[in-house]
């Protein structure tokens, strides 16, 4: 029987080639000669207790326009398939959590998930990194305006973010005797009615926040280090970062050691770790990206890499 993996994902108009990390896993999967269909959250569909998703066969070329085929539409149950990639996008709301029962329903069939649903429910991105305390900078989870008032007392330089933003999204760099203090703390809080997390700012990030991937507990090689623009204190590509590509140090092996064999543990087999300076800030296991930059510039085959843990998971002998 071929091997054949589904993708759920974003719009396909959405997704850009020189950048998206799904395109280059669809790309990898086809050089191996396996199918690969694509489907979105709204496909997906629970019939007597088994989980249907209504799917396109996808081809795909690595180039800017014209770059992907659909043809042969159809429904039929996600245990069928021999894995399925979870590569929507956050936010990460109550839908997002619905389809992960959906996707723990084909997974109990026996079809392997892509990360597992039960670890993209737990493992918020910001949340799970305080785990690893030894590893994470000074940190607050509260919705309590006192506290995160306290906090920044305490470092005097601090970052506010949500818990379930992405790409830089809504968040502030806040010094002591800042005149906008209250009003950015009465925003990231909703007027203190959502939980928002405070971080000691790492000044480090002036020499790029690094992101390094992970692949079946194992890191690459490079990471990719999203260095801010001027006046910025964000190092998101979506906000303007500029990348560079740099050897793991001694430190990011340290913290892959610890962090690698939690992630297998919990079935999580590609994440991607936020690093500055020597803190961990983030893992994120929802849908991490920058594939497609560090493979440019230093000829790696990531997704080729994922391929082959897949591949060991869904015992293929040929691979």
């Amino acid at each position: 029987m071929p091997t054949t993996i589904g993708i759920v994902i974003d719009p396909l108009e959405t997704l850009r080639v020189n950048k998206d990390s799904t395109i280059a896993m669809m790309l990898a999967a086809q050089r191996r000669g396996w199918q690969v269909r694509v489907m979105e959250l709204g496909d997906l569909m629970l019939r007597d207790a088994r989980t249907y998703g209504r799917s396109c066969r996808i081809e795909v070329r690595d180039q800017p326009q014209d770059w992907y085929r659909l043809d042969d539409e159809q429904i039929a149950p996600l245990d069928e398939l021999s894995a399925v990639l979870m590569r929507k996008d956050p936010p990460f709301d109550m839908e997002y959590i619905q389809v992960t029962y959906l996707l723990e329903r084909a997974e109990q069939r026996g079809c392997l998930i892509v990360n597992r649903p039960q670890a993209l429910r737990d493992a918020n991105e910001k949340l799970f990194a305080t785990e690893f305390v030894d590893y994470c900078p000074a940190h607050r989870v509260t919705r309590q305006p006192q506290e995160l008032r306290d906090f920044l007392d305490q470092h005097q330089d601090i970052i506010l973010k949500p818990l379930d933003g992405m790409g830089g999204q809504s968040i502030f760099r806040v010094r002591a005797g800042d005149p906008n203090t209250a009003v950015i703390i009465e925003t990231i809080t909703h007027h203190g009615q959502r939980f928002c997390m405070a971080q000691r700012f790492i000044p480090e990030i002036a020499d790029g926040d690094k992101r390094l991937l992970i692949v079946g507990g194992e890191p690459v090689e490079y990471v990719l280090a999203r260095i801010p623009a001027p006046g910025e204190s964000r190092g998101n590509l979506a906000a303007g970062a500029r990348a560079e590509t740099r050897l793991l140090t001694a430190r990011e092996r340290e913290i892959v050691a610890t962090v690698g064999k939690v992630l297998m543990q919990r079935g999580i087999l590609f994440a991607g770790l936020d690093i500055i300076g020597d803190w961990l800030t983030e893992i994120n296991i929802t849908s991490p990206t920058c594939i497609r930059e560090i493979d440019r510039e230093r000829g790696t085959d990531i997704a080729d890499q994922l391929m082959s843990v897949i591949a060991r998971q869904l015992h293929l002998t040929s691979e």
